[in-house]
């Protein structure tokens, strides 16, 4: 990917924690309208093919809870 922008000199100076705080304060302002963030294309078949799959049989999954109790228990145990 090309751009016209230029990475600021200090930036390779900067300890590798400023720098990572440097690009998280980036992405913060880009992020602030998720509205205007692009979808890949990938992404979006992705979505749409879960939604149909839920829509044709909305009872076979399970709720968000309690996978995420199962993973938090599984690691518990590591």
């Amino acid at each position: 990917m090309s751009t016209n922008l230029k990475v600021p000199p200090e930036f390779d100076r900067a300890p590798k924690e400023q720098r990572i705080a440097f690009v998280q304060e980036l992405w913060d302002r880009i992020a602030q309208d998720p509205a205007r963030l692009p979808v890949p294309p990938e992404h979006q078949r992705i979505l749409d093919e879960r939604l149909k799959e839920y829509r044709a049989n909305p009872k076979a999954g399970r709720p968000w809870s309690e996978v995420r109790d199962q993973l938090l228990a599984k690691l518990r145990k590591v």
